[in-house]
């Protein structure tokens, strides 16, 4: 199964590993994922969800699964990395391979850790690092239109393509992000092949120390919900120090440690589902007695392409899908009691899929 993957990025010394390394502690669960080990900076997160619990005491389930998320570590970029700077060229190559950014930035002062330009400002930061991701784009822009050039001299199917590339680069020559040019079906289709950075989506980790808690707001961080406001992308407020010590406590001292500092929850759970919603997604449940699990998949989701998330033999026989809300299952007790109330549902395959459908699906 492949996981869907944000890459974390940011300037030196701004908590990005911190956050990384609390992250990833927590989501550990190796025995669930083979993958964990591969890359030293890869990991893979899990995606908590109360309801799980809610329907396999319903069920009797020996395991619960829930949805997972990956998080690649990209090593701090500087200025200059679109040149390759640093080890600028190797990391923007990891970004290109991951399906959204989070940006974290430092929002605190402090003496003891020092900001890689000498101050701290957090605009500053994020446009230092849009600005490398620009540069980037224009360099693989440059290089599409001069391979496409060669192969349009026998083939003119490709002058729309080059075509469009001018666009972008008109763009993004503009110091304006790719995520911000209005682009129609066609364009869109064209630019499927290519992996540009700026046409990622963004979430900012505004990245605060403990005295900010528990509210988490200070000036910096108002600064960078304007900014993301202005772009159309979201912020979650963290204090990524405060997520490395919680990382290190058993699961039932870590309620207690949330409670004494006036949270309730981890800023680790609030930035992975942000994470979520960002990319989109929406998770459909499915429950019994071996296992309780939610499956992750696009707004949108069809009963059919939902059943091949299982297996591609329930897509390929697919019947029917029997529904009931997640309401509805903890309203009237599980399947049964909903079921017998009329809230049990027989769906055809092009059903789209909801949020929390509990779902059971009939194949030959």
């Amino acid at each position: 199964m492949s996981h869907l993957a944000c890459g974390i990025v940011g300037l030196p010394n701004v908590g990005k590993s911190t956050l990384f390394n609390a992250l990833t502690r927590v989501g550990a669960a190796s025995s669930n994922y083979p993958f964990c080990t591969i890359d030293p900076n890869v990991g893979v997160v899990e995606v908590k969800d109360p309801r799980l619990g809610v329907l396999s005491n319903f069920s009797g389930s020996e395991k619960i699964i829930y949805a997972s998320m990956q998080f690649v570590d990209i090593a701090g970029l500087v200025k200059g990395a679109s040149k390759g700077e640093g080890l600028g060229n190797q990391f923007l190559s990891h970004i290109r391979e991951t399906d959204a950014i989070v940006h974290v930035v430092r929002c605190f002062e402090s003496e003891d850790i020092v900001h890689v330009e000498g101050r701290v400002h957090p605009i500053d930061d994020i446009e230092t690092i849009n600005l490398e991701l620009m540069l980037s784009d224009l360099q693989t822009c440059q290089n599409i239109t001069t391979r496409l050039e060669k192969q349009a001299r026998g083939n003119k199917e490709l002058l729309p393509t080059i075509q469009l590339m001018e666009r972008l680069r008109d763009h993004l020559s503009n110091s304006l992000p790719l995520r911000s040019l209005e682009l129609n079906s066609e364009e869109l289709d064209l630019l499927k092949p290519f992996d540009f950075l700026t046409r990622k989506k963004v979430l900012y980790a505004a990245n605060v120390l403990e005295h900010d808690l528990p509210s988490m707001e200070n000036e910096y961080v108002q600064q960078v919900r304007d900014y993301a406001a202005g772009e159309g992308n979201s912020v979650v407020a963290i204090c990524a120090k405060i997520e490395a010590e919680i990382a290190e406590l058993e699961s039932d001292e870590q309620d207690d440690f949330l409670a004494s500092l006036g949270l309730e929850e981890t800023g680790l759970t609030r930035l992975v589902h942000a994470s979520y919603d960002m990319l989109g997604l929406i998770s459909f449940l499915t429950t019994g007695e071996k296992e309780t699990r939610a499956w992750t998949i696009p707004i949108g989701t069809t009963a059919s392409e939902a059943a091949g998330k299982i297996h591609t033999d329930i897509q390929k026989g697919f019947i029917r899908a029997e529904v009931v809300s997640y309401q509805d299952m903890v309203h009237y007790k599980g399947r049964n009691g909903a079921k017998e109330a009329g809230k049990l549902r027989a769906e055809g395959r092009d059903y789209i899929v909801q949020d929390g459908d509990v779902m059971l699906f009939l194949h030959n």
